[in-house]
């Protein structure tokens, strides 16, 4: 009989300040790619079987899990590190350098940071690579697997299908979906964005071509997560206003009456998009995030995010509250013109307009942008560390701002905009809307305001990864084998990848469509 192929996917947690893995009893939000690989795996090849096990590091509060990184008599084991981040790519490496020296026979690592960031220094230290999409590269790396020779890097022409070839998603288990603040399930009707915000890291890992799977095949996957019991949807699409199919979709589950809340994303343009908005709350949306960032038509100019206009942000909320729908407004603090006075000036403006929900982070230039390598040529990013960014550490020189104000600043918005008169009456107000969007609402005004007051509190950022931190394993247990694996202390700063000439021509065409209007 042939072996078969046990394939264990990790979403890497990262080192806290502390040292420790961050661990919580509770994440805030399931990973998405997790349920995606999964459903993208096939359940044999050629014969043999496949065997797939899913674990988010976040949630993991006991070290049981890491038995499946250690080589199973009657297996051949792969071990993916999946969407793996700038902040979380130590621990990627330090969870391949586990398995490999307990005789697991392969591990890729796959996500942001090795799709945007050269890993050169990395590579020729018997773990492998993916740099593009996962529909492009997962059959080769199976196949590869299975014959247990994966090769050092796994790249295409094109970092990005020109189509998206989408799984239907085998939704998850209500039991795996209580262990979260926020128990959705993410579904991605369409990838990439329009813009070139030179902070933003989506138009390097998806493009600035919209890509859209086949509504039939985002439709199925609603249909198994209501049958399977899930409560929440996430339309992962970082601009769902840009989707082109998104009218067909919505109307389609009006008639069929999926009647699941669901949270999109939106550019700030949907303030011209009424008629959307109207469509959006019955089909079943509860919240919208809007990339607000700031008040300041300068700061927003300095970043390439000329799209948004302050002025109209107002007519977003009022949009949403027309229709039911949470309000959620995303903020950046730290932009290079920004001084204390204009972050407080900014607090006065979002509490004056009043979305339901506000998240806040500290300008990070991510690995793989634009504005990173322009910062790193500068001599601007003072934090060596990779672990530090993530959104919530000040980790370059801001021409005003200290790190420690920048973090009192970053604490203070939270508890000043969550003040709990303010959050009752929001919470209240959802209350008096009653259709089968209200639970979902009101849990994400209250739920939300409860954990930032919480996080703020204890002087952790709320999106950091969850609730109810478990300390268990740390830095130190791991070192030996990163220094013998790889030969180093930290990763290096990284160079950004370059696209391929494939990839601009894909970025150029998108361009000249912003330009003309379609």
């Amino acid at each position: 009989m042939s072996t078969p192929l046990r394939v264990v996917l990790v979403k890497p947690s990262k080192y806290a300040v502390d040292g420790f893995v961050e661990r919580f009893r509770w994440g805030f939000m399931p990973n998405s790619t997790l349920p995606y690989l999964s459903s993208l795996t096939p359940k044999q090849i050629e014969g043999r079987a496949i065997e797939v096990h899913a674990v988010d590091e976040y949630v993991e509060t006991d070290l049981g899990y890491l038995s499946l990184l250690r080589r199973t008599p009657g297996y051949c084991t792969l071990l993916a590190l999946v969407g793996v981040q700038s902040h979380q790519i130590h621990r990627a490496l330090d969870l391949a350098a586990y398995a490999l020296a307990h005789g697991v026979e392969g591990c890729v690592i796959g996500g942001p940071h090795p799709m945007t960031c050269d890993t050169s220094a990395l590579q020729g230290c018997g773990v492998s690579f993916a740099l593009g999409e996962a529909e492009l590269l997962w059959s080769s790396i199976l196949a590869d697997a299975l014959d247990s020779e994966l090769r050092a890097v796994y790249a295409a022409e094109s970092r990005w299908q020109r189509e998206l070839a989408a799984p239907v998603l085998e939704p998850p288990s209500p039991h795996r979906l209580r262990r979260y603040v926020v128990p959705m399930l993410g579904v991605y009707p369409a990838r990439g964005c329009p813009f070139a915000c030179s902070f933003c890291s989506v138009i390097k890992i998806a493009g600035r071509q919209v890509r859209s799977q086949p509504v039939e095949t985002t439709l199925s996957t609603l249909r198994k997560a209501k049958a399977a019991g899930v409560k929440l949807i996430m339309f992962t699409s970082d601009n769902f206003n840009k989707y082109a199919d998104a009218v067909p979709l919505l109307d389609a589950m009006i008639a069929e009456r999926i009647e699941l809340p669901f949270f999109v994303q939106c550019d700030t343009q949907i303030a011209a998009q009424g008629d959307l908005v109207e469509l959006l709350a019955r089909a079943g949306c509860f919240q919208m995030f809007v990339g607000a960032e700031s008040f300041s038509r300068q700061a927003l100019l300095t970043v390439n995010k000329g799209h948004n206009h302050p002025e109209r942000y107002r007519d977003i909320v009022r949009l949403c509250r027309e229709q039911g729908i949470t309000s959620h407004f995303s903020n950046i603090l730290g932009f290079p013109t920004d001084t204390e006075a204009e972050i407080l000036e900014h607090l006065e403006a979002l509490a004056e307009i009043d979305p339901d929900v506000a998240s806040f982070y500290l300008l990070t230039p991510i690995p793989g942008t634009e504005q990173y390598d322009e910062f790193l040529a500068a001599g601007l990013i003072t934090e060596s560390n990779l672990d530090r960014f993530d959104g919530a550490s000040a980790i370059w020189r801001h021409p005003c701002l200290g790190a420690d104000q920048l973090a009192r600043l970053l604490f203070r918005c939270y508890r000043e905009f969550y003040r709990f008169g303010r959050m009752s009456r929001k919470a209240l107000r959802q209350l008096r809307r009653r259709d089968f969007r209200t639970p979902a609402a009101v849990y994400a005004v209250g739920g939300q305001a409860a954990l930032a007051r919480y996080a703020a509190h204890r002087g952790t950022h709320p999106m950091a990864g969850g609730v109810g931190r478990v300390r268990c394993d740390a830095l130190s247990d791991y070192m030996g084998l990163r220094r013998s694996r790889y030969g180093l202390d930290r990763a290096p700063l990284p160079a950004s990848l370059d696209l391929s000439p494939a990839d601009r021509e894909i970025n150029r065409q998108a361009k000249l469509r912003v330009a003309a209007g379609t």
